[in-house]
Protein backbone atom coordinates (compact mmCIF):
# COMPACT_ATOMS: atom_id res chain seq x y z
CA UNK A 1 0.00 0.00 0.00
CA UNK A 2 1.54 3.59 -0.46
CA UNK A 3 0.94 5.20 2.31
CA UNK A 4 2.35 8.23 0.90
CA UNK A 5 -0.71 9.58 -1.81
CA UNK A 6 -2.87 10.97 0.28
CA UNK A 7 -0.38 13.69 1.86
CA UNK A 8 0.80 14.14 -1.87
CA UNK A 9 -2.53 13.93 -3.25
CA UNK A 10 -3.58 16.80 -0.27
CA UNK A 11 -0.59 18.96 -1.32
CA UNK A 12 -1.14 19.25 -4.86
CA UNK A 13 -5.18 20.23 -3.59
CA UNK A 14 -3.89 22.33 -1.77
CA UNK A 15 -1.05 24.27 -3.99
CA UNK A 16 -3.86 23.87 -6.67
CA UNK A 17 -6.51 25.95 -4.84
CA UNK A 18 -4.56 28.25 -4.37
CA UNK A 19 -3.84 28.60 -7.88
CA UNK A 20 -7.10 28.77 -8.78
CA UNK A 21 -8.25 30.95 -6.20
CA UNK A 22 -5.64 33.88 -7.23
CA UNK A 23 -6.81 33.42 -11.18
CA UNK A 24 -10.69 32.80 -10.87
CA UNK A 25 -11.33 34.58 -7.40
CA UNK A 26 -13.74 33.71 -4.27
CA UNK A 27 -16.53 32.42 -6.44
CA UNK A 28 -14.62 30.54 -9.07
CA UNK A 29 -15.84 26.92 -8.22
CA UNK A 30 -18.89 28.21 -8.78
CA UNK A 31 -18.53 30.00 -12.09
CA UNK A 32 -16.48 26.56 -12.95
CA UNK A 33 -19.62 24.38 -12.38
CA UNK A 34 -21.77 26.96 -14.06
CA UNK A 35 -19.73 26.94 -17.21
CA UNK A 36 -19.02 23.58 -17.60
CA UNK A 37 -22.28 22.24 -15.62
CA UNK A 38 -24.56 24.10 -18.10
CA UNK A 39 -26.49 22.35 -20.72
CA UNK A 40 -26.22 24.07 -24.45
CA UNK A 41 -24.48 24.55 -27.50
CA UNK A 42 -21.18 26.14 -27.44
CA UNK A 43 -19.22 28.43 -29.98
CA UNK A 44 -16.55 25.71 -29.50
CA UNK A 45 -16.81 21.96 -29.60
CA UNK A 46 -14.47 19.84 -27.53
CA UNK A 47 -11.98 19.01 -30.27
CA UNK A 48 -11.37 22.84 -31.11
CA UNK A 49 -7.77 24.36 -30.81
CA UNK A 50 -9.18 26.73 -28.48
CA UNK A 51 -10.00 24.54 -25.92
CA UNK A 52 -6.39 22.90 -25.84
CA UNK A 53 -5.11 26.50 -25.69
CA UNK A 54 -6.56 28.08 -23.26
CA UNK A 55 -7.04 25.05 -21.22
CA UNK A 56 -3.28 24.66 -20.57
CA UNK A 57 -1.10 26.02 -18.27
CA UNK A 58 1.41 27.60 -20.70
CA UNK A 59 -1.31 30.23 -19.97
CA UNK A 60 0.71 31.83 -16.69
CA UNK A 61 3.27 32.55 -18.96
CA UNK A 62 1.58 34.01 -21.87
CA UNK A 63 -0.91 35.95 -20.25
CA UNK A 64 2.23 38.18 -18.53
CA UNK A 65 4.02 38.12 -21.62
CA UNK A 66 0.58 39.50 -23.19
CA UNK A 67 0.53 42.29 -21.01
CA UNK A 68 3.93 43.43 -21.77
CA UNK A 69 3.04 43.64 -25.35
CA UNK A 70 0.05 45.01 -25.14
CA UNK A 71 1.69 48.06 -23.28
CA UNK A 72 3.55 49.10 -25.97
CA UNK A 73 0.57 51.15 -27.73
CA UNK A 74 -0.05 54.04 -26.11
CA UNK A 75 -3.70 54.12 -26.20
CA UNK A 76 -4.12 50.87 -25.31
CA UNK A 77 -1.71 51.70 -21.80
CA UNK A 78 -3.37 55.05 -21.54
CA UNK A 79 -7.14 52.90 -20.88
CA UNK A 80 -4.89 50.59 -19.06
CA UNK A 81 -3.37 53.33 -16.56
CA UNK A 82 -6.64 55.33 -16.26
CA UNK A 83 -9.71 52.78 -16.18
CA UNK A 84 -8.55 49.35 -14.95
CA UNK A 85 -6.94 49.92 -11.64
CA UNK A 86 -4.68 47.32 -12.58
CA UNK A 87 -2.18 48.55 -9.50
CA UNK A 88 -4.86 49.12 -7.02
CA UNK A 89 -6.99 45.79 -7.91
CA UNK A 90 -4.76 43.42 -10.20
CA UNK A 91 -5.79 40.43 -8.79
CA UNK A 92 -9.61 41.67 -9.97
CA UNK A 93 -8.59 41.91 -13.24
CA UNK A 94 -6.78 39.27 -14.28
CA UNK A 95 -9.51 37.01 -12.46
CA UNK A 96 -12.36 39.19 -14.53
CA UNK A 97 -9.78 38.39 -17.66
CA UNK A 98 -9.62 34.53 -17.23
CA UNK A 99 -13.48 34.49 -16.20
CA UNK A 100 -14.29 35.78 -19.65
CA UNK A 101 -11.91 33.75 -21.55
CA UNK A 102 -13.59 30.75 -19.71
CA UNK A 103 -17.20 31.34 -20.67
CA UNK A 104 -16.20 32.17 -24.37
CA UNK A 105 -14.04 29.01 -24.49
CA UNK A 106 -16.07 26.68 -22.30
CA UNK A 107 -19.61 28.21 -21.83
CA UNK A 108 -22.60 27.80 -23.42
CA UNK A 109 -23.44 29.97 -26.37
CA UNK A 110 -25.79 31.83 -24.78
CA UNK A 111 -23.45 32.99 -21.92
CA UNK A 112 -20.46 33.82 -24.31
CA UNK A 113 -22.76 36.43 -25.65
CA UNK A 114 -23.47 38.06 -22.47
CA UNK A 115 -20.03 37.83 -21.04
CA UNK A 116 -19.44 39.72 -24.52
CA UNK A 117 -22.13 42.56 -23.88
CA UNK A 118 -20.90 43.28 -21.03
CA UNK A 119 -17.33 43.91 -22.06
CA UNK A 120 -18.78 45.69 -25.23
CA UNK A 121 -20.22 47.96 -22.20
CA UNK A 122 -17.40 48.60 -20.40
CA UNK A 123 -15.58 49.29 -23.50
CA UNK A 124 -18.02 51.90 -24.85
CA UNK A 125 -17.28 54.08 -21.45
CA UNK A 126 -13.89 54.12 -21.46
CA UNK A 127 -12.65 56.81 -23.01
CA UNK A 128 -9.65 59.73 -22.58
CA UNK A 129 -7.07 61.51 -23.55
CA UNK A 130 -3.47 60.39 -23.23
CA UNK A 131 -0.76 62.82 -21.47
CA UNK A 132 0.42 63.87 -24.91
CA UNK A 133 -3.29 65.31 -26.02
CA UNK A 134 -4.31 61.82 -27.73
CA UNK A 135 -7.90 60.86 -27.40
CA UNK A 136 -8.70 57.40 -26.92
CA UNK A 137 -11.85 55.10 -26.95
CA UNK A 138 -11.39 51.62 -25.70
CA UNK A 139 -14.59 50.38 -28.30
CA UNK A 140 -12.08 51.85 -31.19
CA UNK A 141 -11.88 48.77 -33.97
CA UNK A 142 -8.53 49.38 -34.60
CA UNK A 143 -7.24 49.66 -30.87
CA UNK A 144 -9.47 46.49 -29.81
CA UNK A 145 -7.44 44.73 -33.23
CA UNK A 146 -4.16 45.54 -31.37
CA UNK A 147 -4.80 44.75 -28.20
CA UNK A 148 -6.36 40.99 -29.99
CA UNK A 149 -3.61 39.92 -31.66
CA UNK A 150 -1.23 41.20 -29.32
CA UNK A 151 -3.01 38.49 -26.85
CA UNK A 152 -3.29 35.80 -29.39
CA UNK A 153 0.16 36.25 -30.89
CA UNK A 154 1.54 35.38 -27.03
CA UNK A 155 -1.03 32.86 -25.81
CA UNK A 156 0.18 31.02 -29.18
CA UNK A 157 3.96 31.52 -28.57
CA UNK A 158 3.79 29.97 -24.67
CA UNK A 159 1.65 27.02 -25.45
CA UNK A 160 3.98 26.49 -28.60
CA UNK A 161 7.17 26.30 -26.03
CA UNK A 162 5.35 25.12 -22.80
CA UNK A 163 2.26 23.34 -23.70
CA UNK A 164 1.60 20.12 -22.75
CA UNK A 165 0.39 18.97 -26.56
CA UNK A 166 2.30 21.81 -28.91
CA UNK A 167 -0.42 22.78 -31.84
CA UNK A 168 0.80 21.24 -35.82
CA UNK A 169 0.83 23.71 -38.00
CA UNK A 170 -3.00 23.34 -38.42
CA UNK A 171 -3.73 23.13 -35.05
CA UNK A 172 -2.23 26.43 -34.90
CA UNK A 173 -4.36 28.24 -37.97
CA UNK A 174 -6.90 26.41 -36.05
CA UNK A 175 -6.84 28.95 -33.06
CA UNK A 176 -6.74 31.66 -34.67
CA UNK A 177 -9.39 31.25 -36.48
CA UNK A 178 -11.25 30.31 -33.37
CA UNK A 179 -9.87 33.09 -31.16
CA UNK A 180 -11.49 35.48 -34.37
CA UNK A 181 -14.38 34.22 -33.02
CA UNK A 182 -14.78 36.31 -29.84
CA UNK A 183 -12.48 39.00 -31.67
CA UNK A 184 -15.16 39.94 -34.16
CA UNK A 185 -17.97 39.56 -31.66
CA UNK A 186 -15.90 41.95 -29.35
CA UNK A 187 -16.11 44.65 -32.80
CA UNK A 188 -13.04 43.70 -34.43
CA UNK A 189 -13.91 44.30 -38.12
CA UNK A 190 -11.63 41.46 -39.56
CA UNK A 191 -8.96 39.86 -36.52
CA UNK A 192 -6.67 37.53 -38.38
CA UNK A 193 -7.40 34.03 -39.19
CA UNK A 194 -4.14 32.49 -39.75
CA UNK A 195 -0.51 32.67 -38.73
CA UNK A 196 0.84 34.80 -42.24
CA UNK A 197 -2.31 36.92 -41.30
CA UNK A 198 -1.36 37.41 -37.56
CA UNK A 199 2.78 38.27 -38.36
CA UNK A 200 1.07 40.63 -41.03
CA UNK A 201 -1.28 42.50 -38.76
CA UNK A 202 1.74 42.41 -36.34
CA UNK A 203 3.94 44.19 -38.27
CA UNK A 204 1.20 46.61 -39.93
CA UNK A 205 0.93 47.44 -36.10
CA UNK A 206 4.67 48.49 -35.48
CA UNK A 207 4.81 52.45 -36.26
CA UNK A 208 2.22 53.15 -33.89
CA UNK A 209 4.30 51.29 -30.66
CA UNK A 210 6.53 52.75 -28.33
CA UNK A 211 6.78 52.92 -24.78
CA UNK A 212 5.61 55.35 -23.15
CA UNK A 213 6.33 56.07 -19.11
CA UNK A 214 2.99 54.26 -18.32
CA UNK A 215 3.99 51.21 -19.95
CA UNK A 216 7.68 51.38 -18.12
CA UNK A 217 5.52 51.32 -15.45
CA UNK A 218 3.33 48.57 -15.95
CA UNK A 219 6.34 46.43 -17.13
CA UNK A 220 8.38 47.33 -13.58
CA UNK A 221 4.79 46.52 -11.82
CA UNK A 222 4.19 43.24 -13.79
CA UNK A 223 7.89 42.34 -13.41
CA UNK A 224 9.21 43.96 -10.06
CA UNK A 225 6.95 44.68 -7.69
CA UNK A 226 3.62 42.18 -8.33
CA UNK A 227 1.28 42.16 -4.93
CA UNK A 228 2.55 38.50 -4.16
CA UNK A 229 3.11 36.78 -0.52
CA UNK A 230 7.93 36.41 -0.44
CA UNK A 231 7.11 32.42 -0.51
CA UNK A 232 5.45 32.77 -3.78
CA UNK A 233 7.62 35.49 -5.47
CA UNK A 234 10.92 33.11 -6.85
CA UNK A 235 8.24 31.27 -8.82
CA UNK A 236 6.10 34.15 -10.26
CA UNK A 237 9.66 35.85 -11.20
CA UNK A 238 10.86 32.48 -12.98
CA UNK A 239 7.29 32.66 -14.66
CA UNK A 240 7.99 36.53 -15.44
CA UNK A 241 11.64 36.33 -17.02
CA UNK A 242 10.10 33.37 -18.99
CA UNK A 243 7.09 35.95 -20.04
CA UNK A 244 10.11 38.52 -21.36
CA UNK A 245 12.07 35.94 -23.30
CA UNK A 246 8.83 35.09 -25.63
CA UNK A 247 8.97 38.70 -26.23
CA UNK A 248 10.20 39.55 -29.93
CA UNK A 249 13.88 41.89 -29.99
CA UNK A 250 11.77 44.20 -31.08
CA UNK A 251 9.09 44.87 -28.16
CA UNK A 252 11.59 44.21 -25.21
CA UNK A 253 14.13 47.36 -26.35
CA UNK A 254 11.46 50.48 -26.02
CA UNK A 255 10.49 48.41 -22.32
CA UNK A 256 13.93 48.23 -21.43
CA UNK A 257 13.73 44.60 -21.38
CA UNK A 258 17.07 42.45 -21.55
CA UNK A 259 17.94 39.97 -24.56
CA UNK A 260 20.56 37.04 -24.16
CA UNK A 261 19.05 34.30 -26.49
CA UNK A 262 21.70 31.70 -25.14
CA UNK A 263 21.21 32.37 -21.72
CA UNK A 264 17.59 32.49 -22.07
CA UNK A 265 17.78 29.21 -24.33
CA UNK A 266 20.05 26.97 -21.40
CA UNK A 267 18.88 28.59 -18.31
CA UNK A 268 15.86 30.85 -18.40
CA UNK A 269 13.47 27.65 -20.82
CA UNK A 270 13.91 24.80 -18.89
CA UNK A 271 12.13 26.50 -15.69
CA UNK A 272 9.20 27.37 -17.76
CA UNK A 273 9.14 24.10 -18.70
CA UNK A 274 9.53 22.90 -15.01
CA UNK A 275 7.25 25.39 -13.59
CA UNK A 276 4.21 25.26 -16.00
CA UNK A 277 4.75 20.92 -15.42
CA UNK A 278 4.06 21.59 -11.61
CA UNK A 279 0.92 23.78 -12.18
CA UNK A 280 -0.39 21.79 -14.42
CA UNK A 281 0.05 18.70 -11.55
CA UNK A 282 -1.75 21.12 -9.18
CA UNK A 283 -4.34 22.07 -11.39
CA UNK A 284 -4.91 18.80 -12.60
CA UNK A 285 -8.71 17.13 -11.27
CA UNK A 286 -8.95 14.55 -8.70
CA UNK A 287 -8.82 11.09 -9.86
CA UNK A 288 -11.97 9.33 -9.47
CA UNK A 289 -13.03 6.85 -6.89
CA UNK A 290 -11.52 3.37 -7.47
CA UNK A 291 -14.20 1.38 -10.07
CA UNK A 292 -14.85 -1.85 -8.93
Amino acid sequence: MNTSAPPVRTLRERIGAGLFGRVAGPSGPATRARIHGTPGPRWFGPDRPIRTVHGDASMFIGGLSALLLQSLHPLAMAAVAAHSGFRGDPWGRLQRTSTFLAVTTYGTARDAEDAVARVRAVHERVRGTTSSGERYHAADPHLLGWVHVAEVDSFLRAHQRFGAHPLSAQGCDGYLADTARVARALGVPDPPCDRAELAARLTAYRSELRATPEAREAARFILREPPLPWPVKPPYALLAVNAVSLLPLWARLPLDLPYAPRTERLCVRPTGHALTKAIRWAMAPPPGPPSG
